[in-house]
């Protein structure tokens, strides 16, 4: 593991974010983890002078499935180079009309019905339960919504996002069930993400890219074709998003406690736990 801080922030890419041209005096390095391997090596460079840590979430080459994702292997990897923010960026398929294709949006919650994912370092010895009440830093949240509008690109601040299982799209009845709960967006990797990222003690804070609406407006059902161009346009507008906010998040302060809520959270006395699993979690509880 590093010893010291490399990149004190982190994006993680989703579909269509593989790389970022924008960064300067890059490399590339392979972490090993307790955990096994990420979903690539990491690219680590400097923006505006800000060292970044880059990680394509589902592979450079987009072969690793929503939930194939090691996503322990991931949040593990970044905490080891000293990353403390992390932007994370994906394509989603919109619920309310207002939320338009081309549009981003900055949700405050989730619901996840994923199935069978690993979404926790603990177990296997020790015990820990986090809070979620406020899943993502709302600060860094305000702080990109802003400069998003700022730029020009159509954002939304708050709403809920429903993590499905996948790799499929929704059904019909899935999609209006969903929009009879009054989610707002759908997606298929933040909820792992986002439970990892604060057992990890990360400021994290999803960027959802609008590609679609989903399957339930009648004439704009999911087209591929469609999704592609759209895609294309929302990852010129996230890199001129993070070429303008990540020199502020850097430094941008935290109402939410995201770092300190791991201290607490931890329920097994330490002279119990197991001496290989607290080698593994110590740089997350330590």
């Amino acid at each position: 593991m590093t010893k010291k801080s490399v990149a004190g922030i982190a994006v993680v890419g989703g579909s269509g974010l593989y790389a970022m041209s924008e960064l300067k005096d890059v490399k590339d390095i392979k972490v090993r983890t307790p955990f096994g391997d990420p979903s690539d090596k990491i690219v680590l460079g400097r923006l505006s002078g800000v060292p970044v840590a880059f990680l394509p979430r589902h592979g450079r080459r987009h072969t690793i499935l929503p939930g194939e994702i090691n996503q322990r292997a991931n949040m593990w990897a970044l905490k080891s180079l000293g990353v403390r923010t992390v932007i994370s960026a994906s394509a989603v398929g919109s619920l309310r009309s207002e939320l338009a294709p081309t549009h981003f949006v900055f949700p405050d919650q989730f619901v996840d019905e994923t199935r069978g994912r690993v979404s926790t370092f603990f177990g296997a010895g020790i015990v820990g339960h986090v809070p979620m009440a406020e899943p993502f830093c709302s600060s860094l949240s305000r702080l990109m919504y802003k400069a998003a509008l700022k730029l020009g690109i159509r954002s939304h601040l708050g709403g809920t996002y429903v993590c499905m299982e996948g790799p499929g799209f929704s059904t019909r009845a899935e999609s209006f069930y969903h929009r009879k709960m009054g989610y707002s967006i759908i997606g298929m990797t933040v909820a792992t993400e986002a439970k990892l990222a604060r057992e990890a003690g990360f400021h994290y804070v999803p960027v959802s890219l609008v590609t679609d609406y989903d399957c339930w407006k009648e004439g704009e059902e999911v087209d591929q074709e469609k999704v592609v161009g759209i895609l294309h346009k929302n990852i010129e507008n996230i890199r001129r998003l993070l070429v303008k906010v990540i020199p502020a998040a850097a430094a941008a302060g935290c109402s939410t406690n995201c770092a300190g809520l791991i201290k607490n959270s931890v329920f097994t006395r330490r002279e119990h736990f197991p001496p290989k699993l607290y080698k593994a979690l110590k740089p997350l509880i330590g």
